[in-house]
């Protein structure tokens, strides 16, 4: 009980000063310095649980046409999409899901791997009866999507991957960056008011470091084998994506299109999302 309650008040605070940051942005920082707040996702037109692989798997669905699926950053959740899905839903059918472990969905303890989370994205995609979509991955979503257009590539009529990484080597450290401390501090709230198993943070965020040790180890010749329209998009200032890393996935992925962002880090679509909506609308319209 003590434990639960020591819990309960680092939650607290945590969330106090997430609110604070929101209220009083700090002054003077440069635009890809700030971390906007966490938007709300707007009401869906339905939302459940797919079970895979041993887990429960949620999705929201907003909008009608062809299906676009947004997949969010290792240890956040689906709502960090939440200005993207009004400039898409209108267009499109949108699709957001929570990666096995972090949101809404569950998780059985088991090792996670890029490779089996986009297992669970073709099993939500089948339960949807979705034969083929666009993907829109950030981060660890991007690397996803990566995976799934080497391994299931007819399930897939565009990739959109932003603040992805190829291998360990496109990755740098990020100590210090005031943007990552804060999402540390953010995700870690969001998963306990979120999570059907709150006090599991500190074991999931474990976890997902130990995959992080070890993947994502695309190879020159998976990178040349997706064949799907790709584009790699990142932000001027990414905390965490090396450019050279972005630049060698553009060039070894067959007519890919690289796209930076400018004034804007690995949260871009936070920072400025007028900018990105119009990359992702330019994107699926394939022009």
């Amino acid at each position: 009980m003590e434990m639960l309650r020591s819990i309960r008040c680092v939650s607290a605070i945590l969330f106090l000063l997430a609110a604070l940051s929101a209220a009083f942005p700090a002054q003077g920082l440069n635009p890809w310095e700030k971390f906007p707040p966490t938007p709300s996702l707007p009401r869906p037109e339905r939302s459940g649980m797919v079970p895979s692989n041993g887990v429960s798997i949620w999705y929201a669905i907003y909008g009608q046409g062809a299906p676009v699926i947004l997949l969010h950053g290792g240890l956040s959740n689906s709502n960090y999409w939440g200005l993207q899905i009004p400039a898409l839903a209108p267009h499109y059918q949108v699709i957001v899901i929570d990666s096995r472990g972090q949101g809404r969905s569950t998780w059985d303890y088991r090792p996670i791997s890029y490779h089996l989370m986009a297992s669970d994205v073709i099993e939500v995609m089948d339960a949807l009866y979705i034969s083929k979509a666009a993907v829109v991955g950030w981060s660890d979503g991007g690397i996803i999507g990566i995976d799934i257009a080497i391994h299931h590539p007819e399930r897939l009529t565009r990739l959109f991957a932003f603040g992805a990484n190829s291998n360990l080597a496109g990755v740098k450290s990020a100590e210090g960056s005031p943007v990552l401390a804060e999402y540390e501090a953010r995700t870690r709230v969001e998963y306990q008011n979120m999570s059907a198993a709150p006090g599991d943070f500190d074991r999931l965020a474990a976890a997902i470091g130990k995959m992080w040790e070890s993947e994502p180890d695309f190879s020159d010749a998976d990178l040349r084998s997706i064949k799907v329209p790709t584009w790699i998009v990142d932000g001027e200032y990414d905390e965490i994506i090396k450019r050279e890393d972005t630049d060698r996935m553009a060039r070894l992925i067959p007519g890919a299109h690289e796209l930076i962002l400018p004034r804007t880090s690995h949260i871009a679509f936070l920072q400025n999302p007028e900018e990105f909506n119009n990359a992702l609308l330019s994107f699926l319209s394939g022009k």
